[in-house]
């Protein structure tokens, strides 16, 4: 490519950070490093980065409160890289902003593919204006969102208008993990009771109806404590 992605990376582990700064550059990405978040956020608005890489156990900021500054004025992907296991600061993270979580250790073939996913994810939102027209397909299972027609190897599969909405959202957002808060908003309102024991019910009813065996599912994925993750599009 002849401009390459640009990344910043923001981790106050020296060691972890040369770690990953040469595995990135090994794969041809541009990459800014800072140990502050200080230093991070002063990279990011003097360089405007593809994407950021962010630790959030900084020593001079909590890397929540970095998601919650760069969003009031940036939507650049973030994918939070943490040590925290916690599923309450995962779920933090990701409401208030970041697209993506990685938890320590982590190979580089997991970082490089949700930086890809982050990366697909953000490009079509700003190129691809009928994105929501273009179906979702991923192994045997289409989701058309202009028919809001869902097939199974071909075979219509009838879902419930609540059951298609959950779909229809996390195909749209496919490879990235979408909080239950998140789902719930968005089917039920923002207004709707946080309480996830109806979308548990609308799941385990839209597993039943797509998945081989829904207690081994292979299209819709659950991060325990956090949300769902749908099988990445393989047209993304």
């Amino acid at each position: 490519m002849n401009t390459k992605i640009s990344i910043v990376l923001i981790e106050d582990e020296k060691n972890i950070c040369s770690f990953m700064a040469a595995t990135l550059t090994s794969q041809g990405y541009k990459i800014s490093a800072a140990h502050t978040a200080k230093a991070g956020i002063s990279l990011i608005t003097s360089s405007c980065p593809d994407l950021i890489l962010l630790d959030l156990g900084l020593p001079d900021m909590d890397g929540i409160e970095v998601i919650r500054e760069i969003r009031t004025w940036a939507s650049i992907p973030i994918i939070v890289i943490s040590a925290r296991t916690q599923e309450q600061e995962k779920v933090l993270a990701l409401d208030n902003g970041a697209d993506d979580y990685i938890t320590k250790p982590f190979g580089p073939s997991e970082l490089m593919a949700r930086i890809r996913t982050a990366l697909r994810h953000s490009n079509r939102l700003q190129t691809d204006s009928l994105l929501s027209q273009r179906p979702y397909r991923a192994k045997d299972l289409t989701v058309d969102f202009e028919k809001r027609l869902v097939t199974l190897a071909g075979s219509e599969i009838h879902l419930t208008q609540i059951e298609y909405k959950i779909v229809s959202l996390l195909a749209k957002n496919s490879g990235r993990v979408i909080t239950y808060d998140t789902v719930i908003s968005n089917v039920w309102g923002p207004y709707a009771d946080d309480n996830n024991r109806i979308l548990r019910v609308n799941m385990a009813n839209i597993r039943r109806k797509i998945e081989k065996n829904p207690a081994e599912p292979c299209y819709i994925f659950t991060e325990i404590g956090i949300g769902y993750r749908m099988l990445e599009d393989k047209e993304s």
